[in-house]
């Protein structure tokens, strides 16, 4: 499963913003690996440099020497509208002379199919296939004559979920859905303000959190300070796999640091679903402090059964046959030692299509574990996103086409455990009311086409 960037923003005059906008990339690295980009602004003009591959390979010393101005933004690119090519990397810049911005976006627009014809049909042309360069057409094609309403008129337009910076020539934009879909938050640093999808990109920079940005608002940055301007919310929709996977387990959303969370997972994992073991260990390093929270509540010796290689990640050089045949051994080595004749518990996040834990569970196997309980911090997966997650389509999910004893049976698992939806709103410890669970449910905040295709935007291009 993959969730669809990272964002960043920041205002500070007498700074090295690109610099700044590089480490806090570097530290949302998690949220997307397929390119990455920055734009700056100088109070006359608008730059910016996006390339494919991870943050550390799109950057060099001369790159950023030659991003200079006194606010920037910053992009990490998952895609989940528009193909992984270099013409879709953000931050993108659209516009002509002063009506110009540079958009960087984190979520999934589900009417863009329908704005990119409208907009196509009152003139305004595309060079990429996602609805970020949608999102910035219709800013850009408001009648109103300030950046604050042009905003404004989009956001009311817009269905679905975005967490935005924008940047113009004298102005810096951070901008949340009014379901409060995806995270953003507001920090200080040297004088100045920053805006990033996870706190965890303000620690990393040494700046300060002030706030989450709320659904619904937008917040302005310019040399006379901050604003904030907040449009109406009917409903929150935050999506609850911030809190089972997408985010850090050092960031904090809504008020809840994530890596407690993590733990009470667990906990509730070993209070719903006992199971008599020798061992417990959380599939690195997503759900480490699961196994942590399992371990501590139901007193199953803790520990690591997988290690897992921490420098498996994009690379442009494809592996040949034999590599690629070794699957999951790229990613994670077991330990036999710790293994051989013992019966163990695995606490992951998830099972989405199914493909990778059947390997995870044959490795561990292989490796001597005399039984292998699997339990899974999120509940059964049997509606596909549309609101950011490049996730399925429902026919791809495991969960929509069997049973759990069906699927306990499909990855070799001597027995399987989902945490419940109860439980898992009882770890995260907030109301259950202002979470998007429409992964397990069903029940979309807005009404969503039940087959949506990622490239739709590149077939309406062509």
């Amino acid at each position: 499963m993959h969730e669809c960037c990272g964002v960043f923003g920041v205002y500070a005059p007498g700074e090295d913003v690109a610099r700044l906008t590089f480490f806090a990339l570097f530290a949302l690295q998690h949220r997307g690996q397929e390119s990455a980009g920055i734009a700056t602004a100088n109070g006359k003009r608008l730059q910016v440099y996006a390339q494919m591959g991870l943050v550390s390979q799109v950057f060099t010393e001369d790159s950023l020497r030659q991003l200079g101005g006194h606010m920037a933004i910053g992009h990490n690119r998952y895609s989940t509208r528009g193909s992984s090519r270099v013409i879709n990397a953000q931050p993108l810049l659209v516009g002509k002379g002063s009506n110009t911005i540079a958009v960087a976006h984190n979520g999934n627009i589900v009417n863009a199919e329908h704005l990119y014809q409208e907009l196509s049909d009152l003139g305004y042309t595309f060079r990429t296939s996602t609805d970020t360069e949608v999102i910035a057409n219709l800013i850009l094609s408001s009648p109103e004559k300030d950046w604050v309403n042009k905003i404004r008129y989009a956001m009311h337009r817009l269905q679905g979920s975005y967490s935005l910076t924008i940047l113009t020539n004298n102005t810096l934009f951070g901008v949340r859905d009014p379901f409060g879909v995806r995270p953003l938050c507001l920090g200080t640093v040297n004088g100045g303000w920053v805006i990033a999808s996870e706190s965890c990109a303000l620690d990393h920079i040494g700046a300060n959190f002030i706030r989450e940005i709320e659904p619904g608002e937008i917040v302005s940055v310019t040399k006379n300070g901050i604003d904030s301007y907040q449009e109406e919310v009917s409903r929150r929709a935050v999506c609850i796999f911030e809190y089972i996977y997408f985010a850090r387990p050092d960031s904090v959303i809504n008020g809840r640091l994530l890596y407690p969370a993590r733990q009470a997972m667990g906990e509730g994992l070993a209070q719903e679903h006992s199971v008599e073991a020798d061992l417990v260990m959380g599939v690195p390093d997503s759900a480490t402090a699961a196994g942590i929270g399992y371990s501590r509540w139901s007193d199953i010796q803790l520990c690591e059964g997988l290690l897992k290689n921490r420098y498996v990640g994009r690379t442009f050089i494809e592996p040949d046959q034999r590599i690629r045949d070794l699957g999951v051994k790229l990613k994670f080595n077991p330990l036999p030692l710790m293994l051989d004749g013992k019966r163990v518990v695995v606490i992951d996040d998830s099972i989405v299509r199914g493909t990778t834990t059947p390997q995870v569970v044959k490795l561990l196997k292989r490796a001597g574990a005399k039984e292998v309980h699997m339990r899974i911090c999120a509940p059964p997966i049997r509606y596909p996103c549309f609101l950011g997650v490049d996730m399925a389509t429902r026919w791809e999910l495991i969960a929509a086409q069997k049973t759990i004893p069906e699927i306990r049976d499909f990855i070799g698992a001597d027995s399987l455990g989902y945490l419940s939806i109860d439980g898992l709103v009882k770890a995260v410890a907030l109301p259950k009311d202002i979470f998007c669970m429409a992964c397990f449910t069903g029940d979309y905040p807005i009404p969503v086409q039940l087959e949506m295709d990622k490239l739709v935007l590149e077939s309406s291009a062509s």
